[in-house]
């Protein structure tokens, strides 16, 4: 047999090549039946000097394995990536080897896709040709459960092929569907309903979510259809006869007594849909009752649902005419909206509600702003301030005066005068002689005082000395003031004519001052006729000179011959001018060189 087997590779070395002769020559053993076609190319598996790429080389023609490896996926990417292919997968022992070849019952499945749990690791009933067939790679075992138990699937297809999505490896009849992931949790009483009751014929795809769609009957019973489908709107899962209907997430929230309300006070024959919305839709005869319908449908402007009779409307904010003082509660809304409360449109002047007052008061004249003067908490409280807001402030008096007295025409229209004489003509005792501005003397405390007139600036005739003094009666006879004359005489008369009996003329500031009556500065040498000589033992003898009345200025003639004509010896014919002869001081001495002319 060794002989036959030598002879056998003579004759196969001389048909082969050169280096193929080589290489079956060094070759251990024959290689197995799947790797025939490249025993002869033994550098598919083998590279020269380098024994760890052999595993590389495997799986360059292996490429499945080499993706599960890259991958980490089935029994080759799990195992250890150190691990030679060579140490499980042995070569050249024969075409009969067979190099795949392991233990079954020490072979882990963990280290597969598909790891072995519950009844599946039960090796009475699940063996390994239940799932690897033969002729079939172990790869290409089925790794779905419908793939093995499409026969036992009760549902048809209904809910797919991912049978684990319910079942569990340890029992086909215990399942671990969680429902609350589905769009249709399981709350109250569904909790208990078995699953045919909505799953018929274990159909369990596209079942109806519509709690119509199960308890149609009820509806039927109850509403009728006239709900509509949503019944979870109202009920819960928990019982169907209690309702967790919320009014308050509709339009029209319960509030107040609508909470007391039993349903069918406003949903009459039970009808839920277009239900009114408006308060006089169930209010009408409320309405009617109170406002006959004047106030508009919108009630709830006013009124509020704790109670009907408590207003909620805030007149300050909502509009333009706040309620102040004496037009809040208890004035009543109809005493000024007496006719449609939106048609009619309220006007907002006081004079709109007020004229009879203002016609008694003002008899129109004042105008239609009363708010000008009055105040709401009482018509006669007045809060005009003319000081403030015209340009003719109330002095003295004048704070006590009634309007009308000024104010006798219409307000606006009837430009008033604010000069003192407008009003008191009548009592202007000077006749218009001091014009229009009374108040240049007069004060607004008392008619009678002029401590304001300076007589001094305001006058033509300051009072100096002991004129400061006298009462102004001594010398204004009258109220006519100008008509008093300012020359001394026209007030000394009396006293010149206990003196002078005018023979000094009626210019008596010429001699007298103001300072006293009796003290006088005259100075006859500043005159024309210097006193001189004889004529000083005259100085203190006016009179005999000045011994004729005068009527303003003193006209005394200078020449010696009008006082010493009884004198002259030379009976006039030197004329009257005894001057040019005779010296003053001495009548008897005569000028030299003297002549007449």
């Amino acid at each position: 047999m060794t002989l036959l087997r030598t002879l056998g590779l003579i004759c196969l070395l001389f048909a082969l090549p050169l280096q193929a002769q080589a290489n079956k020559l060094l070759m251990p053993g024959d290689v197995i039946k799947g790797h025939v076609k490249e025993e002869e190319k033994c550098e598919l598996c083998h590279k020269k000097f380098d024994k760890k790429a052999q595993s590389q080389l495997c799986m360059d023609c292996h490429k499945d394995v080499g993706k599960d490896v890259a991958e980490k996926k089935g029994h080759h990417g799990r195992i250890d990536l150190e691990k030679e292919c060579r140490e499980c997968h042995d070569e050249h022992k024969g075409r009969d080897f067979k190099a795949a070849e392991f233990d079954h019952k020490k072979f882990d499945h963990k280290l597969t896709d598909f790891e072995l749990k519950g009844g599946h690791t039960v090796s009475d009933k699940v063996k390994c040709d239940s799932c690897h067939k033969p002729e079939k790679k172990f790869r290409e075992a089925p790794g779905y459960c419908n793939d093995c138990h499409k026969k036992d699937d009760k549902h048809k297809g209904g809910l797919g092929t991912d049978c684990a999505k319910c079942h569990v490896d340890k029992d086909w009849k215990t399942t671990q569907f969680d429902h609350d992931k589905t769009k249709f949790k399981l709350l109250g009483k569904h909790i208990d309903v078995k699953c045919v009751k909505c799953h018929i014929d274990n159909k369990f795809k596209d079942t109806p979510k519509a709690c119509v769609s199960c308890h149609k009957k009820d509806d039927d019973k109850a509403h009728k259809g006239k709900l509509g489908e949503k019944c979870e709107s109202c009920h819960g899962e928990k019982d169907w006869k209690t309702t967790k209907f919320d009014h308050d997430k509709t339009k029209f929230p319960l509030l107040g007594k609508h909470e007391e309300v039993k349903c069918d006070k406003c949903h009459i024959d039970k009808k839920y849909k277009d239900t009114p919305k408006l308060c006089n839709s169930c209010h009408k005869k409320d309405d009617d009752k109170a406002h006959k319908g004047k106030f508009g449908p919108k009630c709830e402007s006013c009124h509020n649902e704790k109670d009907w009779k408590q207003i909620t409307f805030d007149h300050d904010k909502t509009t333009k005419f706040p309620l102040l003082g004496k037009h809040r509660p208890p004035l009543k809304c109809t005493d000024c909206h007496k006719g449609d409360l939106y048609k009619d449109k309220l006007q907002v002047t006081c004079i709109s509600c007020h004229k009879k007052a203002d016609d008694k008061a003002h008899k129109g004249k004042f105008g239609p702003k009363c708010e000008s003067c009055h105040v709401e908490d009482d018509w006669k409280k007045i809060k005009f301030d003319h000081d403030k807001q015209t340009k003719y402030p109330l002095l003295g008096k004048h704070k006590k005066t009634k309007c009308t007295d000024c104010h006798k025409g219409d307000l606006y229209k009837d430009k008033l005068k604010q000069d003192c004489l407008s009003c008191h003509e009548k009592d202007d005792k000077h006749k218009g002689q001091e014009g229009k501005k009374c108040e240049t003397c007069h004060v607004e405390d008392d008619w009678k005082k002029t401590d304001k007139f300076n007589h001094n600036r305001m006058s033509t005739f300051p009072l100096l000395g002991r004129h400061a003094l006298v009462a102004c009666k001594k010398c204004h006879l009258a109220p006519t003031f100008k008509d008093a004359k300012s020359d001394c005489w026209s007030c000394h008369e009396k006293d010149d004519e206990k003196v002078h009996k005018r023979r000094l003329g009626t210019e008596c500031q010429l001699c007298h001052s103001t300072r006293s009556w009796g003290a006088w500065d005259f100075d006859h040498n500043k005159t024309r006729f210097k006193l001189d000589g004889a004529h000083k033992k005259t100085a203190n003898k006016c009179y005999a000179c000045h011994s004729k009345p005068m009527d303003k200025k003193v006209l005394t003639s200078s020449t010696c011959g009008s006082c010493h004509a009884r004198e002259d010896v030379h009976n006039g014919n030197f004329g009257d001018r005894c001057e040019r002869c005779h010296e003053g001081d001495d009548w008897k001495t005569v000028k030299m060189g003297a002549t007449a002319r």
